[in-house]
């Protein structure tokens, strides 16, 4: 039978932000809807970030175990563990436990949006007009009126016109499920997505092949940041090719042109990670009267579009397409809908690579900064110089923590680290910016030893010329 519901806020998209909306809208008592046709989660929770890590997780310690099968057989290992024999995986349990991490999540999302007294509606909605949303449920067509509306669509993979996904030719989501390891393993796109999945199933132990159009791995980051990755990929057996542009896929081979020559690339899997566009498809934003901007929804600083009432968050509305930025943007979005007087407009925007080893960036780069005209000061502290990093034998991969400053004032204007659990240090490096912290007050604050964090520490005194450790 159909239904009509009525309510000051109907929010589209179970997502990080669509559920954060949510919850701050039943704290700051809007009544609210959301709509959302899968489980409640998003692209992060269910198919993204939180399951990507746990099979990140779950391949360091299997090559951790493989190296000490190995070191067995020879006689045992420096740290004093061994294994006599190798380690046996299941992918299968794998990718089932991998997903009871999920279903814990889901479940917490789920009893949060109770909490706030959220009604949520399952199934796919459609706008007729930018107030009124007619959603498929399993129990007939629900037809939802509001006053407001909060977009959080989120984005979808990016697929090759000339390699569609399909059969063997996968996207992130199908690689995070699959029931067992390709042999062959060819990854289209050395950004963060390829080169995570692509690190984790060479742990594995599976072959892996990188295939990357640009002419280095990683092109959001400088090549200091960068060399570690690299490294690590040589070390691990993982070949890249740059400077490659995949031409097609044909009985099992990727089909590639890299200086004048054509290679063909066998694999059992094709992991196509060139990127992910804004959902703009299929729920009827053609019907709502809302401006673009290169293929994202446009909103001011308050979230809004340019049709009153309508409010679009996280990677609907641009880069970067992160959790964390579209949650942020849910809570600016529903107190400006409670008559707050907010806005969007972060220092920066922190954002981890988690790839062997780990990158993470705040703020500005040094060519960056010097661009925006800073005449920056920047100093780098190994970890080859941490004991903590030294105690996780984690010294030798040619980690560092970097502070980059204004050389005028000091201001800090960016921190980036590469190394082992760096993006443990992710908090810090955005409250640093955010709080516009100068160096003396990053070389003023005591940090706690023995820390990775002491880095941050001995970078600013290094950059004021006071080092200690080094």
């Amino acid at each position: 039978m159909a239904e009509t519901i009525t309510t000051r806020l109907l929010i589209l998209g179970g997502g990080p932000g669509g559920y954060v909306a949510a919850i701050r809208a039943g704290q700051l008592g809007v009544d609210s809807v959301l709509v959302e046709g899968d489980r409640l989660g998003g692209t992060c929770l269910i198919r993204g970030c939180i399951p990507s890590k746990a099979l990140i997780h779950v391949a360091s310690k299997f090559e951790g175990m493989a190296h000490a099968a190995a070191h067995g057989s020879k006689g045992g290992a420096k740290d004093g563990i061994s294994l006599k024999s190798a380690p046996v995986l299941d992918m299968a349990q794998t990718v089932a436990w991998k997903e009871t991490v999920v279903d814990k999540l889901n479940g917490g999302v789920t009893a949060l949006l109770k909490r706030a007294k959220t009604r949520v509606v399952g199934g796919w909605g459609r706008f007729t007009d930018a107030k009124t949303c007619v959603v498929e449920t399993k129990d007939g067509p629900v037809t939802i009126r509001c006053e407001t509306v909060i977009l959080a669509a989120g984005s979808v993979a990016t697929a090759l016109p000339h390699i569609p996904f399909g059969g063997d030719v996968i996207s992130s989501t199908e690689a995070l499920a699959l029931g067992e390891l390709p042999k062959r393993l060819v990854v289209i796109g050395a950004g963060y997505i390829g080169l995570e999945l692509g690190s984790a199933f060479a742990k594995f132990g599976c072959e892996v092949t990188v295939v990357e159009a640009q002419d280095r791995i990683l092109p959001l980051y400088d090549d200091a940041l960068t060399k570690p990755v690299k490294a690590w990929l040589e070390k691990a057996g993982v070949t890249v090719h740059l400077s490659a542009k995949a031409t097609g896929w044909e009985k099992g081979e990727l089909v590639v042109e890299k200086a004048g020559e054509t290679l063909r690339l066998p694999a059992d899997k094709l992991l196509v990670t060139v990127g992910r566009r804004p959902n703009t498809e299929g729920w009827g934003l053609e019907e709502m009267g809302v401006d673009l901007a290169g293929g994202f929804v446009k909103v001011n600083d308050r979230m809004q579009t340019s049709m009153a009432g309508v409010y679009a968050i996280g990677d609907l509305v641009g880069e970067p397409m992160l959790e964390h930025k579209a949650a942020a943007q849910a809570h600016v979005a529903v107190e400006v809908i409670a008559g707050q007087n907010r806005r969007f407009d972060p220092a920066s925007i922190a954002a981890v690579c988690f790839t062997e080893p780990e990158i993470v960036s705040a703020g500005l780069l040094p060519k960056e900064a010097e661009a925006a005209g800073h005449d920056p000061v920047s100093a780098v502290f190994p970890f080859q110089a941490n004991g903590r990093a030294l105690s996780m034998e984690a010294g030798d991969t040619g980690g560092f923590v970097r502070v980059v400053a204004r050389k005028s004032d000091h201001r800090v204007v960016g921190l980036q680290a590469v190394g082992a659990h760096v993006s443990e240090l992710s908090g810090e490096f955005a409250m640093s910016i955010e709080m516009g912290a100068r160096l003396e007050d990053l070389a003023g604050t005591i940090h706690v030893h023995p820390t990775l964090s002491e880095a941050v520490h001995e970078a600013a005194l290094r950059a004021l010329g006071h080092a200690i450790h080094i």
